[in-house]
């Protein structure tokens, strides 16, 4: 059984419909991301998992109950989004009196708070006021309370804001360790490229709908698409290529080929072969993440005036997006 699954979740606050039928799974055991643009229904989703909001129509499961039974709420951990910590509270303190809320015991409380923040890195500052706490060591802490119990499900709400690049590097270590001890973690960012990096699988809605769903690799493969390299200083034949109903051009120091509808790569490549040309890559063209988020999310979030992107996008731009496609291919093993 999946760690999550919706069918036909509905939510409604009066006339707006927050969500409009979402249904998806997380399996248990993977990183999951849930993208979508302020106001697409991502935190709706979220409190109605959690039962902190309670659904208007539809089925909503989470570790095989139903959504929001409090027998459940112990087996998951949560990081909101502009989380509040009492500064009062010295790190320690603060997670002794959230566990004690759990109901972890005290003998437990005691081993596992320095357990947690030393997988956060602030074990060092445990016992200082968290108003002396940078917003990156705020947001670690923020991670450490969602991990105290040791939850089955964690869910996490912009968990490197505020973070710098070395945290946030540390932050992706710390969730994939997670998920080899099979936890599940459902990530809500902005970052994506930090998602794109760290999620098995992600969903994309937009306005209350998921309108995209699947894995990283097959969600940013262009279809049909190969980009080519040969050895230095040897020539692509393009105009043969061509001959054989391929569209082929140069791009930068590779070749780009296009495959229409029932063509296979396999022709282009025995053609190389039999020219005696040395093949020193072949990979089939992969968008970025947010290339994908951007396409299928044109418009503005809702109350916000939608700029078309065609506008800003010129002949300079679609180079420079090709250049740095070529440089990423180019580096790839």
């Amino acid at each position: 059984m999946p760690a999550i699954a919706t069918n036909h979740l509905v939510k409604t606050f009066g006339k707006i419909r927050a969500l409009k039928g979402v249904s998806l799974t997380v399996e248990r055991g993977e990183i999951f991301g849930l993208l979508g643009q302020n106001g697409a229904g991502k935190t709706t989703l979220i409190k109605i998992l959690l039962g902190i909001t309670k659904k208007t129509d539809g089925h909503a499961l989470l570790l095989d109950h139903p959504a929001g039974v409090a027998s459940v709420r112990r087996r998951v951990g949560y990081l909101p989004e502009d989380h509040r910590f009492p500064d009062y509270h010295t790190g320690a303190s603060l997670l002794d009196f959230y566990g004690a809320l759990l109901g972890v015991p005290a003998g437990v409380r005691r081993r596992r708070i320095p357990e947690v923040l030393e997988t956060v890195g602030i074990k060092g500052r445990m016992h200082y006021k968290i108003r002396t706490y940078s917003k990156g060591m705020k947001q670690r802490l923020g991670i450490a309370q969602a991990l105290l119990h040791e939850p089955d499900v964690i869910f996490l709400d912009e968990p490197t804001d505020g973070v710098d690049p070395v945290g946030r590097r540390e932050i992706r270590d710390v969730m994939q360790s997670l998920k080899a001890e099979g936890k599940t973690i459902f990530l809500n960012s902005h970052l994506l490229s930090e998602v794109e990096q760290v999620c098995d699988r992600v969903a994309i809605l937009a306005r209350g709908e998921l309108v995209r769903e699947g894995d990283i690799a097959t969600l940013t493969k262009v279809q049909g698409i190969f980009l080519i390299g040969l050895a230095p200083g040897e020539q692509f034949p393009v105009e043969e290529v061509n001959r054989l109903g391929y569209q082929g051009r140069p791009l930068g120091a590779n070749f780009e080929v296009a495959l229409l509808d029932g063509q296979t790569i396999d022709p282009v490549v025995r053609l190389l072969h039999e020219r005696g040309l040395k093949l020193r890559h072949l990979v089939q063209k992969r968008q970025t993440l947010e290339d994908l988020f951007m396409q299928t999310v044109a418009s503005a979030e809702p109350g916000v005036d939608a700029r078309s992107a065609r506008k800003r996008q010129g002949p300079e731009d679609d180079r420079a997006a090709d250049a740095r496609v070529t440089r990423r291919e180019q580096i790839r093993p």
